[in-house]
C-alpha cells in the first residue's frame, strides 16, 4: 500500500467520482480520500487500530449526507478501495500479498458497514432538524394590532407542534407585552379531542402569562363536531372569523370600534 500508493489513490478516486455519478466536486474528493487513505495505512500497520479511521468516515458520511449522495453512493465511495488496491496487488503477481487481500477486503467490508451506518444516523438528524424548521415556519406569530397577536395554524395540530406553538406564543406575549391573541384554526382540517385538548393547553399557557386568548376560524362542520364530540371550551371565547376575533380583541383592549352602513369595520385610535 505504501509503495503503490499514487496509483491506488488514483484508481479510487477515478471509481469514487465514477460511483457519484458526476456529481461530486473531485478536487474536494480527492482531498478527503487522501486523508482517509493515510489513516488506513496507519491502521494495517498499527493492528486494526481504527479510531482515526472510523473518525474520518463518519465525517465522510455527514458530508456526503448533507450533499444529498445516498447511502449506497457514500457506502461504494468506501468499497472502492478495494478494486483499487486488488488491481495493484495483481499487477505484482505476488500470491502472499494476494492472500493477505482476503483479510483486507472483510476490513473494508466493516469500514463500508459502518460508512452505511453513520451515514443513516447523520441524515436522520437531518430529516429532524429540516422538521424542526418546518415547524418553525408553518406556525408564525403575527402582530395584527397593538396589544394584539395572531397565531394563523394551518395543517394537522399534534403534541410536538403544539409544543411550538406554545412557545412562539408565550415568547411573543413576553417580547410584545401583549395581552390579547388570536388563534385562528381555519386551517386546520379536523377538529378532534385531541386537537381541542392541544388548543386548551395552550390557551391556560397563555392565561399564566396574563393574556386573554381568542380561538377563531369554528366553521359550521367544526362547530357540528365539537357538540358530536362533547368538547368543552370552557369560558374560551370562540368566534366564526378571524375578523370576528380581532374586533372583539380590539374592543376589550379598549380600542373603539364602529361599523359603516357597507358593514366594514373602522377602528378608532382613541381609547375609551
Amino acid at each position: 500500500m505504501r509503495k503503490q500508493e499514487e496509483r491506488i489513490v488514483k484508481r479510487w478516486i477515478d471509481v469514487a467520482v465514477a460511483t457519484a455519478g458526476g456529481h461530486t466536486d473531485r478536487g474536494m474528493l480527492t482531498t478527503r480520500l487522501r486523508e482517509i487513505y493515510q489513516a488506513l495505512q496507519r491502521s494495517v500497520a498499527q493492528d486494526g487500530d481504527t479510531s482515526d479511521l472510523r473518525g474520518l468516515l463518519a465525517e465522510l458520511s455527514r458530508t456526503q449526507a448533507r450533499e444529498g449522495f445516498t447511502p449506497s453512493e457514500t457506502a461504494v465511495v468506501v468499497f472502492g478501495v478495494k478494486e483499487a488496491v486488488y488491481e495493484a496487488i495483481e499487477a505484482e503477481d505476488d500470491s502472499a500479498t494476494l492472500r493477505g487481500y482476503v483479510w483486507f477486503s472483510k476490513f473494508i467490508d466493516d469500514l463500508g458497514l459502518f460508512t452505511f451506518e453513520s451515514y443513516v444516523t447523520a441524515r436522520e438528524k437531518i430529516i429532524i432538524n429540516q422538521a424542526e424548521q418546518l415547524l418553525e415556519l408553518s406556525t408564525p406569530v403575527v402582530k395584527l394590532w397593538d396589544g394584539i397577536l395572531a397565531v394563523p395554524l394551518v395543517g394537522t395540530l399534534d403534541s410536538a407542534r403544539t409544543q411550538v406553538v406554545m412557545e412562539k406564543l408565550l415568547q411573543s406575549l413576553v417580547d410584545t407585552g401583549s395581552e390579547h391573541a388570536v388563534i385562528d384554526i381555519t386551517g386546520v382540517p379536523a377538529v378532534d379531542t385531541e386537537v381541542a385538548q392541544h388548543l386548551l393547553k395552550t390557551v391556560v399557557a397563555a392565561r399564566l402569562m396574563g393574556a386573554e386568548c381568542v380561538i377563531s376560524g369554528i366553521s359550521p362542520q367544526t362547530a357540528q363536531t365539537i357538540v358530536t364530540l362533547g368538547i368543552e371550551f370552557g369560558d374560551i371565547v370562540t368566534k366564526a372569523s378571524l375578523a370576528e376575533a380581532l374586533a372583539y380583541a380590539l374592543r376589550r383592549s379598549g380600542t373603539q370600534v364602529t361599523h359603516t352602513a357597507g358593514r366594514r369595520v373602522v377602528v378608532g385610535m382613541e381609547r375609551t
